[in-house]
């Protein structure tokens, strides 16, 4: 069910409840309001009897019609009769004061009506003849009155449910157009089309979305392009590893295997010297093993399947030690980093391998400090320099850190690259381990 649907039924029931209530309300008020009428005719006709000086008897239904056109009395029907109980009129009707065109239903009347009782009042004439003035409650004008009032108050409350719901329905076609607007910036963002943007809404809420949005749309499109660039460095990358492994190829197996060939066809002559020809072979191939451990090391350090991860950084950083020997390398590893899953082990390698790559090549720094720690649950990898540092906005220009940054997501840890300038760099990383 739609969201208009879902509120207009609420709103709908929530006014059909307000009905009932008011209903309820209005009938009992009614009811409580014409007993009080009544009860307070009755009693004022009393008083105004018990007051009213003695007539003759010849003019006792004048008497008894002068009372009950009084406006106080227009609630009651008045009789009188003798001791006898001979009824000497009939019922006077008290003189309506409003007519109305539509009488109450027998429902309302039955619903806002009490049992009334009949009082009888002795009242004595001139003559010192005994009679019985009978009083009963006849309450339809005020019954009919109740009606109307009802009737008003209900169309009123419908009205204004039917505003309400009128209101509501404006108010859900201006949201639904701001829903629709944003859900098709949605699907062409899913397309990968991150230039446009969704416009300015008037609704707060509406409007803090359309931002929320947007910007998630730049950071969309400023990943994307990171990620082509960092693709087509990396294939750059690979073209020319491969470009240099093939050159390393042709220059040295292709050499060697060629001198090795010429020496064995050589060593088939009956003047050559067995003894020399065997010995440059030998030293050939020595060559050549040198030449496929250094590639097979480029390619994949071995060391880090035999060893460990800290025997290869330990490795590593002797041979950085050996080319760049005004840095200090300093590692402090814990030994459990051993235990770590193979695939996580090969990350952190290539992580501090890139990391110490772009200290050497740009930082300038005297000290490099690498440090694992293995706490309950994760790994976490701090390595710091004493470098020229760079201004924070820099930091995610260079290939180096967005190869470290892809790397860390990979593993689903989290990364913090800090950095000043003249203060150096450090990078933090925390890896969840299984």
């Amino acid at each position: 069910m739609s969201l208009r649907n879902q509120i207009s039924i609420r709103i709908l029931l929530i006014s059909l409840g307000i009905i009932f209530l008011g209903a309820a309300i209005s009938i009992w008020q009614a009811r409580q309001s014409i007993k009080n009428e009544v009860d307070s005719s009755i009693n004022l006709a009393l008083q105004l009897i018990k007051t009213t000086p003695a007539v003759q008897k010849s003019g006792h239904k004048d008497w008894l019609l002068q009372l009950s056109q009084l406006k106080q009395t227009r609630h009651l029907n008045i009789q009188l009769k003798n001791s006898l109980g001979e009824k000497l009129n009939d019922p006077l009707q008290p003189i309506q004061k409003a007519t109305f065109n539509n009488s109450p239903p027998e429902w309302f009347t039955n619903l806002v009506l009490s049992e009334y009782p009949k009082v009888e009042y002795p009242v004595d004439l001139s003559n010192n003849t005994e009679f019985i003035l009978i009083i009963q409650a006849n309450p339809m004008d005020e019954v009919a009155e109740a009606w109307q009032e009802s009737i008003v108050l209900f169309g009123v409350i419908i009205v204004l449910v039917l505003l309400t719901l009128l209101s509501a329905q404006l108010v859900f076609n201006k949201s639904i157009i701001s829903i629709h607007s944003i859900i098709t910036h949605l699907k062409i963002i899913e397309t990968g089309n991150y230039h446009k943007k969704l416009p300015t809404f008037s609704t707060q809420e509406y409007d803090t979305i359309s931002k929320a949005i947007n910007h998630m749309t730049e950071a969309l499109e400023t990943s994307e392009n990171q990620n082509k660039a960092l693709t087509q460095h990396s294939l750059e990358i690979q073209e020319s590893e491969r470009k240099r492994l093939s050159q390393e190829l042709h220059d040295e197996l292709g050499q060697s295997l060629t001198a090795i060939k010429a020496m064995a066809i050589s060593a088939t002559h009956d003047t050559a010297d067995i003894q020399e020809v065997t010995a440059s072979i030998v030293n050939i191939c020595d060559h050549l093993t040198v030449v496929v451990r250094s590639m097979m090391k480029q390619l994949h350090p071995a060391l880090l399947t035999e060893l460990g991860l800290k025997a290869t950084l330990e490795d590593l950083l002797h041979q950085w030690q050996s080319i760049n020997p005004s840095i200090a390398f300093t590692l402090h590893c814990d030994d459990s980093v051993d235990q770590v899953a193979p695939n996580t082990v090969m990350q952190v390698f290539r992580i501090i391998q890139e990391s110490l790559t772009n200290t050497i090549r740009h930082a300038r720094a005297t000290q490099v400090s690498i440090k694992i720690q293995i706490n309950p649950g994760k790994l976490i990898l701090l390595v710091t320099d004493n470098g020229c540092g760079c201004e924070s906005d820099k930091l995610t220009s260079g290939f180096g850190l967005l190869g470290i940054k892809e790397r860390i997501k990979l593993l689903e840890g989290s990364l913090q690259i800090s950095s000043k300038i003249d203060n150096g760099l450090q990078i933090r990383a925390q890896i969840p381990l299984p």
